[in-house]
């Protein structure tokens, strides 16, 4: 049989295969126009070998190989001679010497030439690299038999320099070798050094042999670059000398400029400083020198003499202000550095020195953290000692002790900072003019708007630690701050979009963080600051509501999506200060812990009413939750006295049960409401003595009985939960903890009997509640009337025995896992069935 395929797919599969061979021409001619090329040139032919036929040509060793082969050999050849330098050396005369080494370093040098020539270039450049280590060892060895008693340091610059001389001659002569010119840039980097070091010339005489090195290699760097411009560069030996140049001349001026900012620390005057500043400054001047010469690399240069500027400028201002305001001065200098951006520099110049202001700025900003940090957490500490009395000032309400540097500097440090970045805020747009689009300036605005507002923040808070305000001081900037905040944050303007609102919202909520435990040292601060702090998060809740999903322009702010999550956090924070307030009221009043416990419901009773009111807003969930935690609050007082606590309990199932009325509360309200009021009823029946409870919960549960057969006859889909379990539970807990307590027979018999009728009716009629609870309960009294013979069965048994059982048991159930998980399934689909 043979298959035909269709013609449209027949035609595709012709239409493929001349895509296909069409590609393959192109490649072909492509690769016939080069081989043309090639033979073109003057060059030796090529010898062909015949192939015989039906066989191939024998592959070639790769050239990861071949260089491997070439880096051994080289490596070997340089041992060889290094040996015989050092060791075989005493054995010759000295005309043999001078002819061996005449010899081997003339021909290592000349042999690259003839094997380039025949194109073994990876030859000539391991033989190249020998050569390159045969000059080096001929200078060592001139050293040590012409001129041993000359200083190593001097004679090692001048072997050096020489050496260095030597290879970039030797490697501009043959230039497709491509290691001889970075050996020589390389080794061009240490003759000054070693000068320095040699002519003891200390830490800036270093730092101004290494400046000076590299002024030189920028020089060669600029000339290479003209060069390559109008004549690029055939080898990777140019290129790579060039790039070598540029990374040496970068490497040597910053180790320059670190020794020279190193210097600079331990000068206290003037005129000691004089010296580390003119070598920043030469060093400054150099960069911007690169970078106005090479406006593609100018980055880099412009920022280091940035930073070099400041660093010279602001050490000459340290050495004459006193020790503490050493900071504002370096950061008043980057904060000068900026103002440059706006003049007619080079793109790159400009973006250099914001660079390096702004990182002269942010390294400032730590010498103002410890009173920030101060102030944000020294409230902690009256947390131990709360209403102990009004401190004297603000220090010795938050417990710390700041030094004087820091007391003067850190709000100016702060607020200059801020300043800095609300300039940079307005001058953005201006700079990115006609080079970023809009739409990528404004994400670095909002950045910079941001940082501005924190700083400013920031500046304003240490205020009353630096200057060791009154109390009362360091209550009102908090709380007035978060005033403010919370005002930007649910009305934010414009310019700041959603960034500035969640930013206003963090500092917002950072002071209240602050304020509120620094207001525990008297009772009218603590009572006046949590009352301020329910209103104003409760109007911020409020006032959220009108924020525009888009400002004027056009730019997102805390729409609905994004403004329910932050009133609902608002929402609850509002209740949480409310009972604290209702809670340091009472306290503060004398009350008891009843009177306290009653007193602290009225929270969750107010957010009841409040949550019938917000219905199904996306905000009512979570305040009630926090209403509920309040409510729970409330209970805690009351633990250690049962009357107290069953009052508590019963109140807490009215306010459930009220919030039960609401259809969308009505399951989840409910049940809570009906264990409220059961585990209270118990907690009374406990505190009045009551050794019977079965006297007062049957009643109850007869009652509970018979309305949930009720509600079953009028709804056959009703849960058996819901119709039959708040009245079994309500006899059922009693019973059980008053038979764990009971020595006698009596009550355990005869609450299993009822247990065990309870299973199997629920096991007949198929109802879950009546099932669970009565087979709970069953196992429970039969664990009570088992236990002591389970304990003295175990204290005869030998004491490795329990742990055996144990582990075979695990080896039981391990092995037969996948049966007892079937039977589990199968367990949980029946009580699902089951109503």
């Amino acid at each position: 049989m043979e298959n035909v395929p269709h013609p449209a797919r027949e035609l595709a599969l012709i239409d493929q295969e001349l895509t296909r061979l069409d590609a393959r021409r192109g490649q072909l001619l492509a690769r016939r126009s080069y081989l043309t090329a090639v033979s073109a040139r003057p060059g030796p032919e090529p010898t062909a070998r015949p192939v015989a036929a039906g066989a191939t040509a024998s592959p070639s060793a790769p050239p990861s190989a071949q260089n491997v082969l070439l880096a051994l050999g080289g490596v070997l050849l340089t041992v060889a001679a290094i040996a015989f330098t050092l060791v075989s050396w005493g054995h010759l005369g000295i005309g043999g010497r001078s002819a061996v080494l005449t010899v081997i370093t003339l021909a290592a040098l000349a042999a690259p030439a003839a094997l380039l020539r025949r194109g073994l270039s990876s030859t000539a450049e391991a033989v190249a690299a020998f050569a390159l280590v045969l000059t080096a060892l001929d200078a060592y060895a001139v050293y040590a038999v012409a001129l041993p008693g000359v200083d190593g340091l001097r004679y090692t610059a001048a072997a050096c320099a020489a050496l260095a001389a030597l290879w970039g001659g030797y490697g501009a002569l043959l230039g497709r070798l491509r290691g001889p010119l970075p050996v020589a840039v390389v080794t061009a980097q240490l003759p000054p050094l070693l000068w320095s070091v040699a002519a003891s010339a200390g830490t800036l005489g270093v730092g101004w042999a290494l400046l000076a090195t590299a002024a030189a290699d920028t020089v060669v760097a600029l000339w290479l670059a003209a060069r390559h411009a109008a004549k690029p560069p055939r080898g990777a030996s140019g290129r790579a000398a060039r790039s070598l140049v540029v990374a040496a001349a970068f490497a040597t001026a910053g180790v320059a400029l670190l020794l020279a900012g190193w210097s600079s620390v331990p000068a206290g005057t003037p005129a000691a400083m004089a010296g580390p500043a003119a070598l920043l400054l030469t060093g400054a001047a150099l960069g911007l020198l690169v970078a106005w010469r090479a406006p593609e690399a100018a980055f880099v240069p412009a920022a280091g003499a940035g930073l070099a500027s400041v660093v010279a400028v602001g050490g000459v201002v340290r050495t004459v202000v006193p020790a503490g305001w050493a900071v504002l001065g370096y950061l008043l200098c980057a904060v000068g550095l900026l103002t440059v951006v706006r003049a007619g520099l080079p793109r790159a110049v400009r973006q250099g020195f914001g660079a390096a202001g702004g990182a002269v700025t942010v390294a400032a900003l730590p010498w103002a953290l410890p009173s920030v940090a101060a102030t944000l957490l020294g409230g902690a500490t009256r947390i131990t000692e709360i209403w102990s009395g009004a401190p004297e000032g603000t220090r010795a309400a938050l417990g710390v002790h700041l030094a004087s540097a820091w007391q003067v500097t850190a709000p100016l440090v702060l607020a200059t900072a801020a300043g800095t970045l609300a300039v940079a805020y307005r001058w953005l747009p201006r700079l990115a003019a006609g080079v970023v689009p809009v739409a990528d300036v404004r994400r670095p605005r909002a950045a910079a708007l941001c940082g501005a507002g924190v700083l400013g923040w920031a500046a304003v808070l240490v205020v009353p630690v630096v200057g060791d305000l009154p109390y009362a001081a360091a209550l009102a900037v908090p709380l007035g701050l978060t005033t403010v905040a919370l005002a930007l944050a649910v009305r934010p303007h414009a310019a700041l979009g959603p960034a500035g609102a969640y930013t206003a919202l963090v500092l917002a909520l950072a002071g209240a963080a602050a304020v509120a435990p620094l207001s525990l040292a008297t009772r009218p601060a603590t009572l006046t600051v949590l009352a301020a702090l329910t209103a104003l998060f409760a109007g911020a809740a409020v006032a959220l509501r009108t924020v525009p999903a888009q400002g004027p322009d056009g730019a997102p702010s805390l729409g609905p999506a994004l403004g329910e999550p932050v009133r609902a956090l608002l929402g609850c924070l509002a209740v949480g200060c409310a009972a604290a307030l209702v809670g340091a009221a009472t306290a503060a009043a004398g009350l008891s812990a009843g009177a306290t416990a009653v007193a602290l419901l009225a929270v969750p009773a107010a957010v009841a009413l409040l949550g019938a009111r917000l219905r199904e807003h996306p905000v009512a969930v979570p305040v009630e939750c926090a209403g509920a935690a309040a409510g729970l609050l409330a209970i805690t007082p009351a633990l250690g006295r049962p009357p107290v606590l069953a009052l508590v309990l019963a109140l807490c199932g009215v306010i459930a049960a009220g919030t039960a009325v609401r259809a969308e509360r009505r399951r989840v309200a409910g049940y809570a409401a009906t264990v409220l009021f059961v585990v209270a009823a118990w907690v009374r029946l406990a505190a009045s003595g009551v050794s019977m409870p079965e006297a007062y919960t049957l009643p109850v549960t007869v009652a509970a009985l018979a309305v949930g057969v009720v509600r079953r006859r009028r709804d056959p889909e009703a849960s058996s939960w819901t119709a039959y379990g708040p009245g079994l539970g309500a006899t059922l807990a009693p019973s059980l903890l008053a038979a764990w307590g009971d020595p006698h027979w009596a009550r355990p018999l005869l609450l299993g009997l009822a247990a065990l009728a309870l299973t199997l009716a629920g096991a007949r009629l198929r109802l879950q509640a009546l099932l669970v609870l009565g087979g709970a309960a069953l196992a429970l009294v039969a664990l009570h009337e088992l236990a002591p013979y389970v304990v003295q069965v175990v204290g005869a048994l030998p004491r490795w025995l329990p742990p055996a059982l144990a582990g075979l048991l695990l080896l039981g159930v391990g092995a037969t896992y996948e049966q007892r998980l079937r039977d589990a399934r199968r367990v949980r689909r029946g009580l699902g069935r089951m109503r």
